[in-house]
């Protein structure tokens, strides 16, 4: 069975929908793994998340800051927006088992040697480190305690790692790791500000996955989160955010060969949207 990694969906239905059907025209039955962010600024956030739960053993997702962002309305630690298609997930009658089925979606997925996140590993954390943080993140997102952790989750502080870290520090690092992560220090100091492509690096930052010493740099790492650098395929890395929701392509990549597949955007953010979010 062939395996297809996905880049971000964002509520992109219609795409996505357009682009399994080109792969399933060439592989019947495919596998997919999708680097997380499947809801947000498209409009059909509901019907991706019953979409991709409904694929059950044939698809993985690992969790994007996105879908963090609405657990955190979830949970009440963050405001409800006025619009967008997020308020349809609270209106529906299986909003609150689609929740509990997101908050229970893996934060990093290893497969065959390669590993799905959903923006970055920092430099500092070897394979086996970053698949041990990250399920220290999802025994809390999947406990009891769930709703006091996403009530402490948002910040950029320590903007560093170090293994002595300890509680809520510990745990906003893994997960700003894990899902926010785009430049940082050759010494692993994360920078959250600058979006743009990798010509806009700040100053003393680098892509994450361009320091020299990051100790995942032999190993391939399957990753979506930056839609301004676009689609990036190097021998260990894959970068599959192609802004679908910002009017360009949702992208798939065939794990066995490296195949790609691409359909153009369905839906767009409206004007109004995109000047605000950009």
């Amino acid at each position: 069975m062939k395996t297809y990694a996905i880049g971000d969906v964002q509520g992109c239905l219609e795409s996505l929908q357009a682009l399994m059907k080109k792969i399933e025209h060439d592989t019947p039955h495919a596998r997919y793994l999708f680097v997380g962010d499947l809801v947000n600024r498209g409009p059909h956030s509901l019907e991706t998340l019953r979409f991709v739960r409904h694929l059950d053993e044939k698809a993985i997702t690992v969790l994007g800051n996105h879908d963090l962002h609405l657990l955190a309305i979830a949970a009440g630690a963050k405001k409800k927006e006025k619009s967008g298609s997020l308020q349809a997930i609270f209106d529906a009658p299986d909003g609150n088992e689609l929740i509990n089925w997101l908050r229970t979606r893996p934060m990093v997925h290893n497969e065959n040697g390669m590993l799905l996140v959903h923006a970055g590993v920092l430099p500092q954390w070897s394979l086996q480190q970053t698949m041990l943080l990250a399920k220290e993140v999802e025994s809390v997102l999947q406990g009891p305690h769930w709703i006091d952790f996403m009530r402490e989750m948002y910040g950029d502080e320590p903007a560093k790692w170090h293994d002595d870290l300890k509680g809520t520090d510990r745990l906003r690092c893994v997960v700003n790791g894990l899902t926010r992560l785009r430049f940082c220090s050759e010494e692993g100091k994360m920078e959250f500000d600058v979006k743009e492509d990798l010509s806009a690096a700040p100053p003393g930052f680098v892509p994450w996955f361009d320091v020299q010493t990051r100790r995942t740099k032999n190993d391939t790492i399957i990753f979506g989160h930056w839609s301004t650098l676009g689609l990036l395929l190097r021998p260990n890395l894959m970068a599959l955010d192609t802004g679908c929701v910002w009017g360009r392509q949702l992208t798939a990549v065939r794990l066995e060969d490296r195949a790609l597949y691409q359909v153009a955007c369905h839906e767009v953010c409206a004007p109004d949207v995109l000047s605000a979010l950009l």
